[in-house]
């Protein structure tokens, strides 16, 4: 069975919301900083550590 990324990562972030019950600032933190730091130039860097 194939599961698109998209969904796979929106039912694990639902999943983490409502287990691990985060405050909505560091929800809204973490999704700005990766926004951001996707867009930055040290996406590069970034991705050849991850790799």
């Amino acid at each position: 069975m194939q599961v698109p990324l998209w969904l796979a990562l929106l039912v694990v972030g639902y999943l983490g919301v409502k287990l691990m019950r985060p405050p909505a600032w560091l929800i809204a933190v973490l999704l700005l900083g990766g926004f951001l730091l996707a867009d930055s130039v040290l996406a590069p860097a970034i991705n050849s550590l991850i790799k």
